[in-house]
């Protein structure tokens, strides 16, 4: 039997082909968002797999150190160590930041690591693609790949210069900018400690104040100086676990004992997913919504148009015995077609444009099986107009004038 799908779309090829690439374009777009909101869920759970903590300890009441501001005094990850179920402490400080090399500013959040801990340490990078680890106090500095730092480069944070000694890969923020490791002093000055004329100024009101020249406070001054030219404050302790220890008995231990809060993996992980990436996502699914709105109304309208051109035709099918179902069939085709060449289109153009996206596009096989089933029920829904409409002509009208 020959397929009057087929017969009809060969007729009227180019209004067909050209509305399947308009269509595989907005499918390609849906599918990169789609990829957004998969990279952004994968930034965040590779910020906790790359931070190599069992939980995290943080300022108390507050969702630091990722969602929040978290600071708390560093001499905590002495007191961590001996506690029962802790195999390793560490501290970190997080600071997202612009960090200038050469003519150019670079988005990033640099990480302020202790160095000479042990290759694998809670909030080291797990490993390097180039160079070395850092193993100086002060200005030497780890980066992801994604800065466009290479080995060598000299990069500035704050007042300070930093030679790049080591590359990593996939280290990222849960906002996806990339990493930039340096050692726990210079990260503390570089986030805590003010600029040379605030310290001034401030020392200059401190002087004019009463309340900090009183008789007999001989060491109030000095002590406010010192506070505002060093610092002993991080954002969290990275804590690592024994194996077989409860997370959970051992953060319960910590709250009672520290008198800090402490968020397990879990946790953690509800954080940046339900807190950091919910009002994003729900961006993405309204973006998703009118997507799939408008694709459905592009199918029916192109279906309706072919259906509208072929009235005469599907009356004489009609006036010559074609079943209502094999009529129907044809409509239903066409539209199916057209999904699946707009399918195609959007599959390759959404997996040539994500690696030009600034931020992380991750596409899922399955996400891909999912629109593929969702675009072909709006098609199929999308076509119910065209059929009612054919299903209506009169044979009449085969032979009318």
């Amino acid at each position: 039997m020959i397929s009057l799908a087929g017969r009809d779309i060969v007729h009227a090829w180019g209004k067909f082909i050209f509305t399947g690439l308009g269509l595989g374009l907005l499918l390609g777009v849906t599918l990169v968002m789609a990829g957004v909101y998969r990279g952004m869920v994968d930034d965040g759970k590779a910020l906790l797999d790359n931070s190599g903590a069992n939980l995290w300890v943080v300022q108390r009441d507050t969702l630091g150190p990722y969602a929040e501001p978290s600071s708390i005094p560093d001499d905590t990850e002495r007191a961590l160590r001996t506690m029962a179920g802790v195999a390793e402490a560490a501290n970190v400080t997080y600071l997202t930041m612009q960090v200038r090399q050469g003519g150019r500013d670079v988005r990033a959040m640099v990480v302020g690591t202790v160095p000479g801990e042990a290759w694998g340490s809670p909030g080291w990078p797990p490993a390097l693609v180039a160079g070395r680890r850092i193993t100086r106090g002060h200005y030497e500095a780890m980066a992801d790949m994604a800065t466009g730092f290479q080995l060598g480069d000299t990069i500035r944070i704050r007042r300070n210069d930093y030679t790049v000694v080591g590359l990593t890969r996939r280290m990222v923020s849960s906002s996806g900018d990339p990493m930039v490791f340096i050692p726990l002093k210079d990260a503390q000055e570089a986030q805590f400690l003010k600029d040379n004329d605030a310290i001034v100024q401030n020392r200059a009101r401190t002087a004019t104040n009463p309340a900090f020249n009183r008789p007999g406070v001989p060491g109030l001054l000095s002590s406010v100086n010192a506070s505002q030219t060093s610092s002993n404050t991080v954002n969290a302790v990275l804590v690592r676990l024994h194996p077989g220890a409860d997370p959970n008995e051992v953060a319960e231990s910590v709250r009672r004992w520290k008198r800090l809060t402490v968020y397990t993996r879990v946790e953690m992980e509800e954080i940046l997913v339900g807190k950091l990436i919910a009002t994003s996502s729900r961006q993405i699914g309204m973006f998703l919504v009118i997507l799939a709105a408008v694709s459905a109304a592009i199918v029916a309208f192109i279906i309706y148009s072919l259906t509208m051109d072929k009235i005469r035709e599907i009356a004489v099918l009609k006036l010559i015995g074609t079943r209502n179902r094999t009529i129907a069939w044809m409509i239903l085709q066409q539209a199916l077609a057209l999904g699946l060449i707009g399918f195609a289109v959007g599959k390759i153009t959404a997996s040539f444009a994500a690696p030009l996206f600034p931020k992380y596009v991750l596409l899922m096989p399955q996400d891909s099986l999912a629109g593929l089933a969702i675009v072909l029920v709006i098609c199929a829904l999308a076509s119910v107009i065209a059929i009612r409409m054919a299903l209506r002509v009169d044979p009449a009208e085969a032979i009318g004038g």
